[in-house]
C-alpha cells in the first residue's frame, strides 16, 4: 500500500530549503498532488510548527496515509481526496498551498484549476508554492528538460513543461502576485506567489 518514489530522496532537501524561506509564519499547508505521501511525511518532520494537509486522487490516499502512520507525527493530517478539475475541494482553511511536480503532469485546464482553486481559498498574504521544471521565454530549454518535455507530450499530449509566463498570467488574474524564483537542482525551480489583499478574479 505504501508507495515509494526515488525522486523524493533527490529533491526533499532542496525543496525544504526553499520552503523555509517561503513559508514564513504560515501555519497550515494544503499540499496538492501529494503522490506517494513521502513529501508530506518529510515536511511534517521538518516544519513541526506547520499542520500539513495532504491531498490527491482517491487512489493515492492509502499510500499517503501509510506514510503518515509510519512517521507518527501529530502535524500531518489524514489525506483528503481532491480532483483539481472538480469544484468539490476539501472544506478546510489553510494559509499556504504547496504543489510539487504536478503542473507538467496535469492538463493545462488542470493548471488553471489548481491556481484558481488555491487563489480563491487562500487568505490575503497566503502562499502559493510550486516546484518543478518550467520553460522560460527567451531561454533555450535545457537538453534534459527538452527530452523530458518530449517524453511527457508523447505519453499525454495535454501534459508537458509549462511556460512560466502562462502560469504567472493565470496566477495574476486570480490575485496571486509573483514573489520568487529559486533555481533548484536538475533544472527545476521553486516558484512562489502571494495572495494580494484583493483580487480581480478571472
Amino acid at each position: 500500500m505504501k508507495q515509494y518514489t526515488a525522486a523524493f530522496e533527490r529533491n526533499r532537501e532542496p525543496i525544504a530549503g526553499a520552503l523555509r524561506e517561503a513559508l514564513g509564519d504560515c501555519r497550515r499547508v494544503m499540499e496538492i498532488g501529494s503522490g506517494s505521501g513521502q513529501h508530506a511525511a518529510w515536511f511534517a518532520s521538518e516544519f513541526p510548527h506547520v499542520s500539513w494537509c495532504p491531498t490527491d486522487l482517491a487512489a493515492m490516499l492509502p499510500s499517503i496515509d501509510a506514510w503518515r502512520q509510519e512517521c507518527g507525527l501529530d502535524n500531518i493530517e489524514p489525506a483528503r481526496a481532491l480532483d483539481v478539475l472538480s469544484l468539490d475541494w476539501p472544506a478546510i482553511e489553510f494559509d499556504a498551498v504547496v504543489t510539487i511536480n504536478t503542473l507538467h503532469i496535469v492538463s493545462f485546464e488542470g493548471v488553471r484549476s489548481i491556481l484558481a482553486g488555491a487563489a480563491g481559498r487562500l487568505p490575503p498574504g497566503g502562499l502559493m508554492f510550486v516546484y518543478g521544471p518550467f520553460r522560460f521565454s527567451g531561454r533555450a530549454l535545457e537538453p534534459s528538460n527538452a527530452n523530458f518535455d518530449a517524453w511527457l507530450r508523447e505519453r499525454d499530449p495535454d501534459s508537458g513543461l509549462r511556460l512560466f509566463d502562462d502560469v504567472d498570467g493565470i496566477a495574476a488574474r486570480h490575485g496571486l502576485r509573483f514573489e520568487r524564483d529559486v533555481p533548484m537542482p536538475a533544472n527545476n525551480h521553486a516558484l512562489w506567489w502571494r495572495k494580494s489583499p484583493s483580487d480581480a478574479g478571472e
